[in-house]
């Protein structure tokens, strides 16, 4: 009654609930965005790749800010960042050597030429 009463007819609508709001802030998230770019240093973090769990665990260390798996996927995807992963490449590979062990399709295509079961006649 006193949405309507203020708001009139629209006011009996239902809306979106707010919802808690995000434990990181602007600055945490610029943070988080440095660390995203620079990856992490298998010496210091102990990681080769950044992993959610690792971004969790970094954030709460280095910003004592408890983010769950779940809230840190979206906020990375707020951020703009996907859950990406590259395909794991040995250090001392060339950089051709794959294309030379692909196949490769014909180019052009041939018809078979049609064999018969009969011996040709004269």
């Amino acid at each position: 009654m006193l949405r309507f009463n203020a708001e009139g007819p629209d006011g009996l609508v239902d809306r979106k609930a707010p919802g808690q709001p995000s434990r990181l802030d602007d600055a945490h998230r610029a943070t988080l965005a440095a660390l995203i770019e620079k990856g992490p240093t298998p010496a210091i973090h102990g990681v080769v790749r950044g992993r959610i769990v690792d971004l969790c665990q970094w954030t709460f260390e280095e910003l004592r800010v408890v983010v769950s798996e779940q809230t840190m996927s979206r906020e990375l995807r707020k951020m703009g960042y996907r859950k990406l992963s590259a395909r794991p490449r040995h250090h001392a590979q060339a950089e051709g050597a794959i294309a030379d062990f692909k196949k490769v399709s014909q180019l052009v295509w041939r018809k078979s030429r049609a064999t018969s079961a009969s011996p040709p006649t004269k």
